[in-house]
């Protein structure tokens, strides 16, 4: 059984959302502050985390931080009632996967978490799990991008968006054709999120400059693999 970690200080929304997960199936916690919430988590308790911004005693983002220090993969929800695109790329920074503004659909919130829980965490993914790429060495079971005597822990979301680069690295990978395989859908907003992904990977790999994401704009991006001359 998939187990949920849902942090919402409304109680009858804490309480509606609870109810629905569990009768499809999850195995719900529900927490009313984000004190409470990181008190709780642990990596191997829970499969996914969905977390309303606006908390007391510690809000969204940085119950997010905490969570993301002790666990790199996990998937993280928003629930916000924000709007601002601002607001939105500071999750994503953090290392959310995904937001839903309220209000919104019960069946909505349901396909999102579908999205993120119908790959098997555990189990090992078809073929090869470690690339090189130039000077690095890409272990994506692990989750780590190495550089000589150097490791970077990689969240789930950065590994599966630089495999799929790698993948498909003889030709530009449309941006759209990443959205609906990672994110399960290519609205605005995951657009953006996946910038700020594309982002963070470049700044991963910036040690070896044979190593490149390249923006073909309005299109897409190409991982280039140059040989040094």
């Amino acid at each position: 059984m998939r187990r949920i970690l849902l942090v919402e200080d409304d109680p009858s929304l804490g309480f509606v959302i609870k109810d629905n997960l569990s009768m499809k199936g999850y195995d719900v916690t529900l927490c009313r502050d984000g004190e409470e919430a990181d008190r709780l988590f642990a990596p191997t308790a829970f499969h996914l985390c969905i977390f309303d911004v606006m908390l007391p005693r510690k809000d969204g983002f940085t119950l997010a931080r905490s969570v993301r220090a002790r666990d790199q993969s996990i998937p993280i929800l928003f629930l916000t009632a924000k709007s601002m695109t601002e607001d939105k790329l500071e999750g994503f920074r953090i290392g959310a996967d995904d937001y839903i503004t309220k209000p919104f659909s019960l069946e909505e919130l349901l396909c999102r978490i579908e999205v993120f829980l119908k790959r098997d965490r555990v189990s090992e993914p078809i073929g090869s799990t470690l690339f090189r790429l130039g000077s690095y060495e890409f272990d994506f079971s692990k989750l780590l991008l190495r550089f000589g005597t150097s490791e970077k822990s990689l969240t789930q979301k950065e590994a599966d968006v630089l495999r799929l680069l790698y993948q498909n690295r003889e030709r530009v990978l449309k941006r759209e054709e990443i959205l609906k395989q990672i994110w399960g859908n290519d609205d605005y907003f995951m657009g953006r999120s996946m910038d700020v992904f594309i982002s963070k990977l470049r700044k991963y790999l910036r040690d070896d400059e044979c190593v490149q994401i390249v923006n073909y704009h309005g299109v897409g991006f190409k991982l280039e693999l140059r040989t040094e001359q």
